[in-house]
């Protein structure tokens, strides 16, 4: 990464994690609603069986409770990340959540109704994680159908901008080694995530399929003529 490419990224991280901070807890439920919203109306998810979604951090990202909840509720196959414990290595998997974690009656999270994850233990961000044992099925590659990715910063031609670990940058790639460009990539952002201007991209970063936002959906295989 070039000097310049790599202060760019951090000026745009620190500005992106600034607005998000700003945001009032009712603006980020609503802007999350809305995505939501969204994302479940695409045909893409709609045809998709297994569903790779991350658990949101406590504070300042898109919220994936309710998420999370439709799609079990829909019957789809949920797979949610665990980094373990080496957070240096930057390595990633996604676990399937299994059926002894699903409550049979979930269809929204509410106090009495609390999500799989409720007794998982979390990690350094206070995500929760699946604990580390053999009953946590790790997707393999072509196990995914959709991956819905997070990010601090996201551009009209699917450009992305992470937290600057790699986490999902290495997942990605392990996932798409067998050739088959499963998953199909949806990033789901915030207001404050939309980039006008471009995010810049290095060889090893992966282009978004579709960025979700509150108020607008960009289709970046459509831009680029690729078939769907």
């Amino acid at each position: 990464m070039s000097a310049t490419t790599y202060t760019v990224k951090k000026n745009l991280r620190k500005q992106i994690r600034s607005s998000l901070k700003s945001l009032t807890p009712q603006q980020l439920s609503q802007q999350s609603a809305l995505v939501w919203d969204r994302l479940f109306e695409l045909p893409q998810y709609k045809s998709s069986e297994n569903i790779g979604l991350f658990l949101s951090m406590p504070k300042g990202e898109i919220r994936t409770d309710e998420a999370c909840a439709r799609v079990l509720s829909e019957g789809k196959t949920l797979f949610v990340p665990r980094v373990g414990l080496d957070f240096e290595q930057c390595d990633m998997d996604l676990i399937r959540v299994p059926s002894k974690d699903i409550r049979p009656d979930l269809h929204s999270v509410s106090e009495d109704n609390e999500l799989f994850y409720k007794d998982w233990p979390r990690n350094k961000w206070g995500i929760p994680e699946a604990p580390t044992s053999q009953e946590y099925e790790i997707a393999k590659p072509g196990d995914i159908d959709l991956l819905i990715v997070p990010g601090l910063g996201f551009d009209a031609n699917g450009g992305r901008l992470g937290q600057g670990k790699g986490y999902y940058d290495r997942f990605i790639q392990s996932m798409r080694n067998d050739g088959k460009g499963k998953p199909l990539l949806v990033a789901v952002g915030l207001e404050p995530s939309f980039v006008k201007k471009g995010i810049p991209m290095m060889d090893h970063d992966f282009r978004m399929d579709l960025v979700v936002l509150p108020n607008e959906c960009y289709d970046t295989m459509e831009q680029n003529g690729e078939e769907k």
